[in-house]
């Protein structure tokens, strides 16, 4: 199998019987070079698109070192196109040797690699999209806790009602989101550039409660349904480092006056979105919440471990 080899940074820890556990490894890999790791090592990794930005290793190194397991986390960035899927596809063989516990995907892949695995959960095939990737009796498992790794977060962070949603974006996220909103209830207007992507994602998840519905991403199409709206969640990269002024908000329309604003990226802590939508008095927060609580699904189906989620919160990057 061919990963990189690259600038690392390295972190021993204790395991849980008091004896020095093996380094724990947050490598970036690069295609092009052998993975080794120890026999007893949990190699866990991230599949993605950029990668420069991701809390993931921190996040999971701070779960093994809780746990008290020897493991490693490595960052395999991917880009779309053929030569990207077949590295995933290195990847996965990857996992059937034994030689990576677990993965997960994300940005532009979580769709792309359904294909490529052997079964899925009852929930990521429903959602449409899989971010973690587990052996489950030799075969390969996609799952997806963004689903409910988001809905937790939500309720966490605001106290609300059921009623009208706008989601930004139709891609893997954004399907986890409206499959955990329209399970509550919630009536969800989808707004994509692409128009189609976001009526095939309506389609795909019509009928789980609440009603879906495409809306373009533009002035007049957020305008449309801005009225009453009140949740507004953004599942594009828009306004991710290094691009931190952007907003995926159009400043021709004015953010609803009641509704709470959920920004997926968490990098930088606070989005010009959310920033915006706190000068306007409206409860705002960015995903860290969502991606710690998926982190620590992700963590405990690969370890079956329970995952410390106060010291993975403390280990996000400041």
């Amino acid at each position: 199998m061919s990963v990189p080899r690259a600038d690392h940074e390295r972190s021993s820890v204790a395991g849980a019987s008091g004896q020095h556990a093996p380094d724990l490894d947050t490598r970036r890999q690069e295609p092009g070079h052998e993975l080794s790791l120890q026999h007893d090592d949990f190699a866990l990794g991230l599949i993605g698109w950029p990668l420069d930005h991701s809390f993931s290793p921190a996040l999971h190194v701070a779960a093994l070192r809780a746990a008290g397991l020897p493991g490693s986390f490595r960052l395999f960035p991917v880009p779309r196109g053929e030569a990207g899927e077949r590295e995933i596809e290195r990847l996965l063989e990857g996992m059937r040797r034994g030689e990576i516990q677990g993965l997960n995907v994300t940005i532009p892949h979580k769709q792309t690699v359904m294909r490529m695995l052997d079964a899925l959960t009852p929930e990521a095939r429903a959602v449409g999209a899989v971010n973690t990737i587990a052996m489950d009796g030799g075969r390969l498992l996609g799952d997806n806790t963004d689903a409910p790794g988001f809905l937790a977060d939500l309720q966490r962070s605001f106290a609300l009602r059921p009623e009208s949603a706008i989601v930004l974006g139709a891609g893997g996220s954004a399907r986890a989101v409206v499959f955990a909103l329209a399970r509550q209830g919630w009536r969800v207007h989808v707004a994509a550039r692409r128009r189609d992507r976001a009526r095939r994602l309506a389609d795909d998840l019509s009928g789980l409660g609440g009603p879906i519905s495409p809306a373009p991403l533009s002035v007049a199409g957020l305008a449309a349904v801005a009225p009453g709206c009140g949740l507004i969640v953004n599942c594009t990269p828009v306004g991710m480092a290094p691009n931190v002024t952007a907003t995926p908000w159009p400043k021709d329309v004015p953010l609803p006056e009641r509704a709470a604003v959920y920004d997926l990226v968490y990098n930088p802590r606070e989005t010009a979105l959310v920033r915006e939508a706190r000068a306007r008095g409206l409860l705002a927060v960015t995903g860290i919440g969502m991606l710690i609580e998926q982190a620590a699904l992700s963590f405990e189906r690969w370890t079956g471990r329970p995952a410390s989620r106060e010291a993975m919160g403390a280990a996000v990057p400041t």
